[in-house]
């Protein structure tokens, strides 16, 4: 059960990390408004509901060993997508409304990584019940919004620290913070496989 828990409050710790870092290092890019927040809200929101029922369908639908060979197909193909650094090219150049850019950007960057991390919970949980046999679960599911309380509390301790602040448009070559996004990721893949 302990690489099942540390691997839920992971994939938690790394969904609810990556929404600000990501958000308040395109912030600038579109003016730092209310609507970049929303836009970005509103993806997260999406893709964490997308990946939900990912999990479902996969559970559902799926022998276990398929379950096995689709979604380690799908995380080995999501490495592709690192680093989650947001490319120049997705700055906007006018004065039009930025939400479908923001959400397109967002997709494009972080998209197939936030979706497979918001099934991890759900897959391992149902993984852990198919391995043990009359287990309770549920323990496993308090790890994500207990995660989320955490990182509530203290937003400076795992952000600040954690990322660095290294979210100037100026400095596009350095990004600890994106890098260690990134290498916590692929830890998790290399655990899940």
């Amino acid at each position: 059960m302990l690489v099942y828990a540390a691997t839920i409050f992971s994939s938690a710790f790394l969904l609810f990390q990556v929404q600000p870092l990501i958000a308040k290092f395109i912030l600038p890019w579109f003016g730092g408004s209310a609507a970049v927040w929303s836009a970005a809200l509103l993806f997260f929101q999406l893709l964490l509901l997308a990946g939900y029922l990912y999990a479902h369908c996969l559970i559902r639908y799926l022998k276990p060993k398929q379950q096995f060979w689709v979604h380690g197909s799908l995380l080995i193909l999501s490495l592709a997508t690192l680093p989650i650094v947001p490319s120049a090219m997705w700055k906007p150049s006018g004065g039009d409304d930025p939400t479908l850019r923001i959400l397109l950007l967002l997709g494009a960057t972080i998209g197939l990584p936030y979706g497979l991390l918001s099934a991890t919970s759900p897959l391992l949980q149902a993984w852990y019940l198919r391995t043990h046999r009359g287990a309770i679960p549920y323990r496993l599911f308090a790890l994500s919004p207990s995660t989320w309380i955490l990182l509530s509390r203290s937003p400076a301790l795992f952000t600040d620290a954690y990322f660095g602040d290294h979210f100037a448009v100026g400095k596009l070559r350095r990004k600890p913070g994106f890098r260690a996004w990134t290498d916590d990721y692929s830890n998790i893949i290399q655990i899940l496989q």
